[in-house]
C-alpha cells in the first residue's frame, strides 16, 4: 500500500476558492493514475479550537479505516481576521494498473470571529452533495452547532466532556429530535452491554431477567454520564419504571420499578480508574445469582456466582478499543441507526431528574 498527498494553501482566500483547489487537485491525482476515485461516503465537519487543534489531528489519525471521505476541519481562533485554508489529498491505495487507489479529502479552514455570521456560507460549498455530513464540535461551542445543524445529518458528541451529568444528558435527548446523535458515552459502553446481553441469552437465563435485584456501576468519577446510559439502558430494555437516583457522597442511589420487585441501584465513582468509561459492572437477581464484568488487562473480567455459591471466572478477550477506537466507532455509527439509545437516554434522564 502507498500513500501519496497532493496539498493547496492560501492566505486571505475564500469558500469558493477552496473548493475550486479541492476539484483541481482531484483532477489531477486522476490524471496522474487513473484508478485514483475520490472515497465517497461521508463528510465530516469539525469545528475546534485553533490551539487544540493538534490534538484533535492526533484523535483523527487513530480512527483508521473509518476516516470520514472528506474531514473539513474549521480551526477557530478568536481574534483572527484572515481566512486561511489548507487542503490535502491523500491517495491510499495501490497504483497497479487495473486497480482502484481512493482518496481522501482534508480540508482545514482557520477562521475568527468575524467569519462566525458566515459559518454555512463557509462550510456548505466544501461538503460533497448528496453524502451524509457528521457534525462534530469537541471543545464545546455549542451554539455553533446549532448553526451548522442545517448541513448535517448526524451529530458526534461526549457526554462525558460535559461538567454536569443531567445537562449533557438533556442537550443530547434536545439535539437527537434534529439530527442523529451518535455520543461517545453510549458508545464506551458497547462492550459491556454486549457482554450482558450474551450472558443472558441462553433460554434458561432469560427468565432470570424478571428477578433482577440489584445493578451496581462502577465508574471514572467523570463518567457519570456512562454510567446513567447502561442503567437507562436496563431499565428501558427491561421495561422498568421510575428509579431517581439520589447522591450520597460519591454514590448516585435509588431504586427501579420492575413488574415483580424493586431493583437497588447504584452507581459510584472509580477514582482509581485513569482512562473515561466504566470500571465495573454487577447484577444480582432475587434466586442468588450473581454477574460481575469489571475492566482487565486484555478484556473485561466476568465472574458469575449461582444460587449455591459456586464461582467461576474469565476474561473476555478484546473487550477494549481504546479511545482511537470509540472514536472511529463514532464516525462509523454517522451512517448506521442505534434504535436502542434514545430510550436508554430518556430513561436515564428520569433516573438523573
Amino acid at each position: 500500500m502507498s500513500k501519496r498527498d497532493a496539498v493547496w494553501s492560501a492566505e486571505g482566500t475564500s469558500p469558493d476558492a477552496i473548493e475550486a483547489a479541492l476539484r483541481k487537485l482531484l483532477l489531477e491525482a486522476h490524471a496522474e493514475y487513473e484508478g485514483a476515485v475520490p472515497a465517497r461516503v461521508l463528510n465530516m465537519i469539525a469545528f475546534v479550537d485553533r490551539a487544540w487543534a493538534g490534538e484533535i489531528a492526533n484523535r483523527l489519525r487513530g480512527v483508521g479505516r473509518y476516516h470520514a471521505s472528506r474531514m473539513i476541519v474549521l480551526a477557530y481562533e478568536p481574534r483572527r481576521e484572515r481566512l486561511d485554508a489548507r487542503v490535502s489529498i491523500a491517495t491510499v491505495g495501490t497504483s497497479k494498473p487495473g486497480e482502484l487507489s481512493l482518496l481522501r479529502e482534508t480540508v482545514i479552514v482557520e477562521l475568527g470571529d468575524r467569519h462566525l455570521d458566515d459559518l454555512l456560507t463557509i462550510a456548505d460549498p466544501l461538503v460533497v452533495t448528496d453524502l451524509p455530513t457528521l457534525l462534530w464540535s469537541p471543545h464545546g461551542h455549542h451554539e455553533i452547532l446549532e448553526e451548522l445543524l442545517p448541513l448535517a445529518q448526524a451529530v458526534l458528541l461526549d457526554s462525558v466532556e460535559e461538567p454536569v451529568p443531567e445537562e449533557a444528558l438533556g442537550r443530547a435527548r434536545e439535539l437527537s429530535g434534529q439530527a442523529y446523535v451518535v455520543d461517545l458515552a453510549w458508545l464506551r459502553s458497547t462492550p459491556w452491554r454486549e457482554r450482558l446481553a450474551a450472558s443472558f441469552d441462553p433460554p434458561p437465563r432469560r427468565r432470570e431477567l424478571g428477578t433482577i435485584t440489584g445493578v451496581t456501576v462502577r465508574h471514572h468519577p467523570a463518567s457519570t454520564a456512562s454510567a446513567l446510559l447502561i442503567a437507562g439502558w436496563l431499565a428501558s430494555r427491561l421495561r422498568w419504571r421510575g428509579g431517581h437516583l439520589l447522591a450520597h457522597g460519591e454514590t448516585l442511589r435509588g431504586k427501579a420499578h420492575a413488574s415483580r420487585q424493586d431493583v437497588a441501584l447504584h452507581l459510584r465513582a472509580a477514582p482509581e480508574l485513569m482512562v473515561p468509561g466504566l470500571e465495573s459492572v454487577a447484577i444480582e437477581t432475587a434466586a442468588g445469582r450473581a454477574l460481575s464484568l469489571a475492566r482487565g488487562p486484555g478484556g473485561l473480567r466476568a465472574r458469575t456466582r449461582d444460587a449455591r455459591g459456586t464461582e467461576h471466572e474469565w476474561t473476555v478477550l478484546g473487550a477494549s478499543r481504546g479511545e482511537g477506537g470509540v472514536l472511529g466507532e463514532g464516525i462509523r455509527q454517522a451512517l448506521l441507526r442505534d434504535p436502542t439509545y434514545v430510550p436508554a437516554l430518556d430513561a436515564a434522564l428520569e433516573m438523573a431528574s
